[in-house]
């Protein structure tokens, strides 16, 4: 019984033996002559070019306009680089795709629109942890500052690790006006007031009862979140800020406003 059997496997397997065989002896030669090799290398190099730079002449057409996009305020600028800068993007994805379950679980798929200011993307190839793409407004800033906290509190499954510390550190304002400066340079477009303003801005937008948050809701708009984040009194905590970033992770820009604007244009 096992002798026939191997006798079939051998009949199965005999076509992709001769094949390997073929490109074995085909691969062998062509590294054999410096001259061929070369040239293979630059008809792989460019057919692997012409797939990624092909879709940049179509960017028109792929990227949705959304001119009531607001961007990040300073303080939510300064915790996204808290979130790059604790790896967080490495577990936790923000792109939801168009797929069903995905949909169904995370709610409306990514668009591309939504990350045309993010520099650099944290789209994410691996999820440890869920996808935060809709994840502002999920839930409550206490919930946020638990979970930060220590992570098994309000998640019992959780492997994150805690970020306590963050909630003892104050949030470096130093040089914001010159972040958003560059941040500029690279295509967000960041008015002369709001970078002029960035630091009150920052300062402003966990305090809502100080003078300065009228000034922040004119130049970032009537939907930006004024509150004390953490729960401390007191200047912004690197906590506020990352809080602050997660909040409004999703709320750029009306999602449902595009597909009705795409909708009417199809």
């Amino acid at each position: 019984m096992w002798g026939k059997l191997n006798r079939i496997l051998e009949r199965l397997v005999a076509p992709f033996r001769a094949l390997f065989h073929t490109i074995f002896r085909g691969h062998y030669r062509l590294e054999r002559y410096s001259l061929g090799l070369a040239f293979a290398i630059i008809i792989a190099g460019g057919i692997g070019g012409a797939v990624e730079i092909a879709p940049l002449f179509t960017i028109d057409e792929t990227v949705e306009e959304a001119p009531d996009m607001r961007l990040y305020t300073p303080l939510e600028q300064v915790g996204r680089d808290i979130y790059i800068r604790e790896g967080c993007y490495t577990c936790h994805s923000q792109m939801i795709r168009t797929l069903r379950d995905e949909v169904d679980r995370w709610g409306p798929y990514s668009r591309a629109v939504e990350s045309q200011y993010d520099h650099p993307m944290l789209w994410g190839s691996k999820r440890t942890g869920p996808d935060l793409a809709r994840v502002g407004g999920k839930y409550s800033d206490a919930w946020h500052v638990a979970h930060l906290y220590y992570p098994r509190d309000v998640v019992a499954e959780s492997v994150m690790p805690a970020y306590r510390w963050l909630a003892r550190r104050n949030a470096d304002l130093d040089d914001l006006s010159a972040r958003l400066e560059t941040l500029r340079t690279v295509g967000v477009p960041y008015t002369d007031a709001q970078i002029e303003n960035a630091v009150s801005d920052a300062l402003a937008q966990v305090n809502p009862d100080g003078a300065r948050a009228g000034g922040l809701i004119e130049r970032y708009g009537e939907a930006t979140n004024i509150r004390n984040f953490d729960g401390q009194p007191g200047n912004p905590t690197e906590m506020d800020a990352i809080v602050a970033y997660l909040q409004i992770l999703g709320k750029l820009v009306d999602v449902e406003t595009l597909d009705t604007e795409s909708g009417q244009q199809e």
